[in-house]
């Protein structure tokens, strides 16, 4: 048996030890929160770290992401499939200034002769040209195109010219009659307004000098007497082309000339406007007709004026018609008070062109309309996208109405 004193000491010591073992454990269970305080203040600051670097990350890939696009379309840009080109020996290629090459004609007669793989250089003031016609050949090592305005002079070493930089539709050359007599007065092609029927190269034409397209037709008239004034004073080799109504892509919608202004009111459902009765007659050709009379003229010996046209001759209402039955319109013809100065017949004589080029249009009418069609139907669709639509504007002068082209 213990004695009361060591009960006591026993009893002290015991309280001691529990309060020891209590503030041990009391230490232990604060430094357990503690640590899981820590856990969870280090989890917490990882996630909202986390949480922010995606915020950013995201944020940053937005801003990057057009950079890319960017960089992709430079990409495809430098690795550009141009359309297949013709290989040609240094004594066969030639170096070709296209004067208004980015214009309707111009731009095709650029594609015929890049892919027969010449050496092409386009010039054109983008007046009525458009750098979207030849944008394809960009980069490409046999193109170049230049800004440039051909009433300035230009010095540049090539083997042949096509001199196509003069507004063709009554809007652009009245627009600005002194700069369309300027350019024509240098210019090599031609168009006369008819009085003969068909016309013959020899007809001189029968042109108002002061008329509202006095500007065009004087000013081609002008050009035909340069270039043989040059011919036979300094020996310069000449083409003269006259050109005669011609359609297909690139056309400018409302440029004012027949096809184009029937074509563009079919497709947005507004009614075709006839001028007079319908019964003056037209002779259009497709442009790859041009074009390939164009370049067979210029590879010949031909130094006097030929015509490329097409003598298939139709009327203004049967156009119409042809046009609303191949869009699938519904509009209505409508007709209007008679044209000013409207030729009533336009057909070329084209004996010439096949006598001594071998050349005549073979592109049959409703496949290059539809070719036409096809192209302007999905112009106005990137218009509508634009939220803009074309609607046709016909030449109009003062005292006068419009004309059919």
């Amino acid at each position: 048996m213990l004695s009361q004193p060591l009960l006591r000491l026993a009893s002290a010591v015991s309280r001691r030890r529990m309060k020891l073992l209590l503030g041990i454990a009391l230490l232990a269970y604060v430094a357990s929160v503690w640590g899981n305080l820590v856990n969870m203040s280090v989890l917490l600051n990882r996630s909202i770290q986390e949480n922010g670097e995606l915020r950013i990350e995201s944020r940053i890939e937005e801003i990057i992401e057009p950079l890319r696009e960017k960089i992709r379309d430079l990409e495809k840009s430098f690795t550009q499939k141009y359309p297949p080109v013709k290989f040609l020996s240094e004594k066969d290629r030639k170096r070709i200034l296209v004067t208004g090459g980015a214009g309707f004609v111009g731009s095709h007669l650029t594609d015929k002769l890049m892919m027969d793989g010449h050496e092409v250089t386009v010039v054109d003031n983008f007046f009525t040209g458009r750098k979207r016609n030849v944008e394809h050949w960009i980069g490409h090592e046999n193109f170049e195109l230049i800004n440039h305005d051909v009433v300035e002079p230009l010095y540049i070493e090539v083997d042949q010219i096509y001199h196509l930089a003069s507004p063709a539709s009554p809007p652009n050359y009245m627009y600005n009659p002194i700069k369309t007599l300027k350019t024509n007065t240098i210019g090599t092609l031609n168009m006369l307004d008819p009085e003969v029927h068909p016309q013959t190269e020899d007809y001189w034409g029968h042109v108002n000098p002061i008329g509202p397209r006095a500007c065009y037709d004087e000013g081609k008239r002008v050009a035909e007497t340069m270039c043989y004034a040059y011919m036979k004073q300094e020996g310069v080799e000449v083409r003269v082309a006259r050109i005669f109504n011609t359609f297909g892509p690139r056309m400018h919608m409302n440029d004012g000339r027949v096809v184009s202004n029937f074509i563009l009111q079919a497709l947005q459902g507004e009614p075709l406007t006839v001028y007079g009765s319908g019964s003056q007659t037209r002779a259009f050709q497709y442009v790859s007709d041009l074009v390939n009379g164009l370049v067979a003229l210029m590879n010949s010996n031909v130094s006097s004026p030929v015509n490329l046209g097409n003598p298939e001759e139709h009327t203004i209402l049967e156009f119409a018609q042809l046009i609303k039955n191949l869009v699938g319109s519904g509009s209505e013809i409508q007709f209007l008070s008679e044209a000013q100065d409207d030729p009533q017949k336009r057909k070329p004589d084209i004996k010439k062109a096949k006598l001594m080029l071998g050349w005549e249009p073979v592109v049959p009418l409703e496949e290059g309309l539809n070719k036409a069609i096809h192209y302007f139907r999905k112009e106005l669709e990137y218009q509508a996208n634009n939220q803009y639509i074309p609607k046709p504007k016909p030449a109009r002068i003062k005292k006068g109405r419009t004309r059919h082209n």
